[in-house]
This record gives C-alpha cells, structure tokens and sequence, in this order.
C-alpha cells in the first residue's frame, strides 16, 4: 500500500481511538447527574427539568463519538454464522463488498446531519421543551462523530484491502 495511505489509515485510527476512549467518560458524567436528580427528587424535593434533555443528549454523544472507535474494534453488528469460519483473505473480500454499502450508509448520515446542523444555526432552532436548549452544540457534535464514524470506514476499506493483498496496516 502507497504510504499516504497508510499514514492516513494510522492518524485516523490514532483519533477515533483517542475520541473513542475519552467518550467512554461521558457514561460517569451521565451517571452523575442521574444520580444527583435522584438525590435531588428524594431527599430535597426539587426535580430538575434540564436532567432528561441533557441525558439524551449526552448519550447522543456518546454513541455517535464512539462509533468509529467501535469500527475499529469491530464492534458493529455483524452475521457471524458464515463469516467467523472463512479465511481473512475471504473476511477480507466480503468486507470489501459490503463497505461501499456502509459508507453510503454514513455519507447521507453526515448530509442528514450537516443540513440538520444548518438549520440549527440559520435559524436558532431550540428543543420543544419547557428547558428549551439550543440545538446546534449537539448536532455539530453529533456531525463530528459522523466524520469520524466515516474517515473510519474509509480506513477500513483500506485495511481490507491490504489484506486482501497479504499486508497488515
């Protein structure tokens, strides 16, 4: 493989992992705050109407933070009644043609999801809700785990190639 590619396949792992890793924290700050409006509701009384919204989004993040790290670790959702006996030159094939399929998949993800952040700009659109927080800080965060997410597949496909030809990235 031509070493732009493998530098490309190498810095986009080394950021999905560091992203991928630092998102894992966001499940104790969820933590946090479930269990500080738990105490809150119990003990004071005062249910907090901002804990809901900011839990979702939170998990939001979470989830589409760590999805290219989960490509990486091959985390995904995959049949492995067949796949798991082949050969990984025989893997290899079969991620290879499935892989356009994943990153057309994630490509209207992301146009999805910059015409959604568009809107939330262009227009300060607010969640319907008694709290009513701004829209656009999560979905730029949800955009950013979509590149991430798709930079990740692209490296994959590159990995399945190599493989295909008998090289390791």
């Amino acid at each position: 493989m031509p070493k732009a590619i493998k530098t490309y396949v190498r810095w986009v792992d080394a950021v999905n992992r560091v992203v991928g890793e630092y998102s894992m924290y966001i499940v104790l700050v969820m933590t946090g705050i479930l269990v500080f409006e738990s105490i809150s509701r119990t003990v004071f009384s005062r249910p907090h109407i901002w804990t809901v919204e900011v839990i979702e989004f939170m998990m939001a993040a979470y989830y589409l933070l760590g999805g290219g790290y989960s490509v990486i670790l091959k985390g995904h959702v995959r049949m492995d009644i067949l796949y798991g006996r082949w050969s990984p030159k025989g893997q290899a094939i079969a991620d290879l043609l499935t892989a356009p399929f994943f990153i057309f998949y994630v490509v209207f993800l992301l146009v999805g999801g910059l015409s959604g952040l568009e809107y939330a700009l262009q227009y300060g659109q607010k969640n319907y809700t008694p709290w009513g927080p701004p829209m656009a800080p999560i979905k730029f965060i949800m955009v950013v785990g979509i590149v991430l997410m798709l930079l990740q597949a692209i490296a994959e496909f590159f990995r399945d190639l190599a493989r295909l030809k008998g090289e390791e990235l």
